[in-house]
């Protein structure tokens, strides 16, 4: 009898772990994310005429590896003619290939709502990318499927990045990336981007900061606002960040 008692109580005892386990791991998750910087750096070319910005976005993950989302930020009507918001709307799908590397597949659309060059081109921009995760390291490929940002002939330009992350200290992460831009049929418009960063998680926020450098063509990748101010946006600069995921 008193085996018999026992052996209930250690599957009990398994059935509660079991139970808190399915409980961490719910079928659909929300999350939300906010963002203030110094400066909206894509791909290390600014976006904001080197000025602040303000970024926020929503996701939807489910347990099979589907997820969804949306991602805005200002930018520059500088660079965007007659634009003012960029709109990032994705989705794809995660999986496990081993115990230690992941795979992550899917489509992002760029959407610049009023914006556009002259003659009507549009920079709104579809992108398909595949990247593969290995403990620290996230290698990442993505290739335009339609013109890239407004430049004509330009699908298939592509974009290979190789990113990691490493935990210094308690909720500090330091971070390294680099990345090579292809733009096809556009002269002086292929470069490399750098990037180095480190953030720290003090519960109410993350409180980052970045070192971005490219060796992008100066002249290409520049811009004149509407008070003859010019600006180089691939130069070195630093870039400070306040983010909360919620």
């Amino acid at each position: 009898m008193k085996k018999l008692i026992l052996a209930v109580a250690v599957m009990g005892a398994f059935a509660g772990i079991a139970n808190a386990q399915e409980a961490a791991a719910p079928e659909h998750t929300f999350t939300g994310n906010l963002t203030v910087a110094t400066d909206y750096r894509f791909r290390g070319i600014s976006q904001t005429f080197k000025e602040p910005t303000v970024q926020g976005g929503f996701d939807y993950a489910h347990s099979s590896g589907f997820y969804v989302g949306n991602w805005n930020s200002n930018v520059s009507g500088t660079s965007f003619t007659n634009g003012s918001i960029e709109m990032d709307l994705y989705a794809g799908y995660k999986f496990a290939v081993t115990p230690d590397i992941t795979a992550d597949v899917g489509a992002l659309y760029y959407y610049y709502p009023g914006a556009q060059i002259a003659g009507g081109q549009k920079y709104n921009t579809t992108e398909l990318y595949a990247a593969a995760t290995y403990k620290w390291f996230t290698l990442k490929y993505s290739n335009a499927v339609s013109d890239f940002f407004g430049a004509a002939n330009s699908d298939g330009s592509d974009y290979l990045e190789l990113n990691a992350n490493f935990e210094v200290a308690d909720k500090t992460t330091l971070g390294f990336h680099v990345g090579q831009q292809n733009v096809k049929n556009v002269a002086n418009a292929d470069y490399t981007d750098y990037k180095v960063s480190l953030a720290r998680d003090f519960g109410f926020a993350t409180i980052g900061l970045a070192v971005v450098s490219t060796d992008a063509n100066k002249t290409f990748y520049s811009a004149t606002n509407s008070a003859g101010k010019s600006k180089k946006l691939g130069e070195t600069t630093a870039v400070l960040s306040i983010s909360k995921a919620f």
